[in-house]
């Protein structure tokens, strides 16, 4: 019970070490290039950037080749990356119509949009889209869960990378602080109030949405080898509509059915998304179970 506490706890001590060393360098980075940018969106960064940079000597750590990450020859990742999207689309363009059609997403028409302008728009979101997923993918569903399905069972295995996935996307301050009242210790206050925030009550409902994404991530890279291109495909086209949404609908606060979003987080996570994704990995046990009996000649 002991080790495997441990186990569970490891990635939570390098986020830690990464936040901390991230609000260093904060402060000092501002300290040489002014009032360039809030300090906690300077640690936000940071911290993400020395995650991202942790792969590689934790790869070799663990001593993980590219193919046990879940990487699969060439020609079968873009394979993979284009079936991933088209699951992503499939698996969330009807909860972004259902809000449309419920009027809890509202066309932003105090905008003017072209043509042009929402083909940019499209296009760069699906860019920063691969960028996030190629990310955090590698990140949770590469190593993190690649080295705790080594140590642990599967089930734990997917429990405790999807809460850590989850959780991470609410690793944020808010608190505003003034360029001139800067100090060397700030960026820690900021830190401190950025873990405080997961107990914050107003991210519950996306919280455990994103739990729930993490789940579904976790187990279509574990039940396909090799399958870390579909995961990216399905997280890219998963934050691309997000993206577009966002800058083409405003979320109607008097919506009746508001409660189905999260306006704490961005307005599309929340009991929606949860309960649509728990009923498409209901229904995908369903039919693997089937699948398995047919195998079988039952």
């Amino acid at each position: 019970m002991i080790r495997w506490l441990g186990y569970a706890l490891m990635p939570l001590v390098i986020l830690v070490i990464a936040a901390t060393i991230a609000s260093m360098l904060g402060y000092g980075l501002l300290w040489v290039a002014g009032d360039i940018l809030p300090l906690a969106k300077v640690i936000s960064k940071i911290t993400l950037v020395l995650l991202l940079l942790s792969i590689f000597p934790l790869k070799n750590y663990l001593q993980f080749s590219w193919a046990e990450l879940g990487f699969a020859p060439k020609a079968m990742f873009f394979k993979q990356l284009g079936q991933g999207l088209a699951l992503g689309l499939l698996t969330l363009l009807p909860v972004l119509l259902t809000l449309y059609w419920l009027d809890v997403h509202v066309w932003d028409d105090t905008r003017h949009w072209t043509a042009g302008k929402i083909a940019e728009k499209i296009g760069l979101g699906l860019f920063f889209a691969m960028l996030i997923a190629i990310g955090e993918e590698i990140l949770f569903r590469g190593l993190l869960l690649g080295g705790l399905r080594r140590k642990t069972s599967i089930i734990a295995a997917v429990t405790i990378s999807s809460i850590y996935y989850a959780a991470l996307h609410f690793l944020k301050s808010k608190s505003p602080l003034v360029y001139a009242d800067l100090t060397p210790s700030s960026g820690l206050k900021l830190m401190a109030e950025a873990f405080a925030n997961w107990l914050n009550p107003a991210i519950l409902s996306a919280l455990l949405a994103l739990f729930v994404v993490g789940v579904f991530l976790a187990i279509l890279r574990s039940r396909v080898p090799q399958s870390l291109g579909l995961c990216i495909g399905c997280h890219a086209a998963w934050v691309w509509q997000i993206k577009v949404s966002r800058d083409l609908f405003n979320v109607n606060l008097q919506a009746d059915s508001l409660f189905l979003v999260n306006t704490y987080y961005d307005g599309v996570v929340g009991s929606l998304v949860s309960s649509w994704l728990v009923s498409a990995l209901i229904v995908y046990g369903l039919w693997s179970q089937r699948q398995a009996k047919v195998g079988r000649g039952d």
